[in-house]
């Protein structure tokens, strides 16, 4: 069905295309017509993280910001939903345009800047969910937030959104908010998450259950910013890494009339640096912290390869806009069949 769709919403502007998918997944799901989207794959059970997850295939946070689709999304038999990035207060986010396709690269970038409706709208929404599901919930910081006062509002969503996640991702990865990947480097990223592992073992006593933290992590870093990543990432005992954000490197596309476009990179050109790093991410932490590996995934192939790279989880989003819900279950059936 996903195929018929396709060349329509390709029609659109890519901003609009999303909400129309967002919303026609919807009303499959509200209509029972969901079977048509895409077959649910038979559970790969996977446990990580003390977290027993029905499969290990997700959904990246960015498709649903506001967690306002997360059981018609999970229908299509995620094994995980993950939603954000969540701000403190509301924010529209950059200018339009600022989400493009590049077809000829099965590729996206966008430049949308964390617009979302404010953490109290998207937990209102969670509320109204019937998920009962794995939900990872991403959190960052407003853009009129300075860098030295980042760590509070992170601290806000924390605090905000612990009671309904499973796990939350701290995002200092994001391209799209001006100053924001300074927080990934040496000292900001220790206090950073020194002060944010103090809140969530708080948060732990105060709600009877402890909720696993994550990173995420961005591409574009070379060799002695993943020591230094992975030396915070050991000492505060950091739960798990995403690997990774989006990209701002253009070598993939170079000559496109679209390779100007400031934003994230994120699509097929994105496999090879986002693997690269969970790679040397997994070698430098071994068994001790676990992946998720995301960037790129457009087939069944692509999802083993992380894994073979040092994944225990996979997520994916611009893969959705590609190939469409059957993604999900041909991901799920090549990490069983590597298993």
């Amino acid at each position: 069905m996903y195929g018929l769709a396709k060349p329509l919403l390709f029609c659109l502007d890519a901003e609009k295309a999303h909400h129309l998918a967002l919303k026609s997944i919807e009303a499959a799901y509200r209509t029972g017509m969901n079977p048509l989207l895409a077959a649910k794959p038979k559970p790969l059970p996977t446990t990580v993280f003390g977290i027993d997850f029905p499969n290990p295939v997700g959904l990246a946070a960015g498709l649903d910001k506001d967690a306002a689709h997360i059981d018609a999304l999970a229908s299509l038999g995620f094994g995980f939903i993950e939603v954000g990035t969540t701000t403190p207060k509301p924010q529209s986010g950059n200018p339009r345009p600022r989400m493009f396709r590049l077809p000829e690269f099965q590729a996206v970038i966008n430049r949308l800047g964390f617009n979302n409706g404010g953490v109290d709208a998207l937990l209102r929404n969670v509320e109204r969910a019937r998920f009962s599901g794995v939900l990872g919930i991403n959190i960052g910081k407003n853009k009129d937030t300075p860098n030295e006062n980042a760590a509070d509002d992170y601290l806000h969503c924390l605090e905000r959104v612990y009671p309904a996640a499973s796990y939350v991702t701290v995002n200092i990865s994001s391209p799209n908010t001006q100053g924001l990947r300074e927080l990934q480097q040496g000292d900001a990223l220790r206090q950073l998450i020194g002060r944010l592992r103090e809140a969530q073992e708080s948060l732990a006593a105060k709600h009877g259950a402890r909720k696993p933290m994550l990173l995420k992590i961005a591409p574009d870093i070379d060799d002695a910013q993943m020591d230094a990543i992975a030396g915070v990432v050991l000492d505060a005992e950091v739960d798990g890494l995403i690997c990774t954000n989006t990209t701002i490197d253009r070598e993939a596309i170079k000559g496109h009339h679209l390779a100007g476009e400031a934003g994230g990179l994120s699509g097929a050109p994105l496999m090879a640096p986002s693997t690269e790093v969970l790679r040397q991410m997994a070698r430098r932490l071994g068994d001790r912290v676990p992946l998720i590996g995301v960037g790129g995934i457009l087939s069944g192939k692509d999802a083993a390869a992380k894994f073979d790279a040092g994944a225990s989880l996979v997520q994916f989003y611009s893969g959705m806009v590609y190939r469409g819900p059957a993604l999900i279950g041909e991901c799920v059936n090549a990490l069983r069949q590597r298993a």
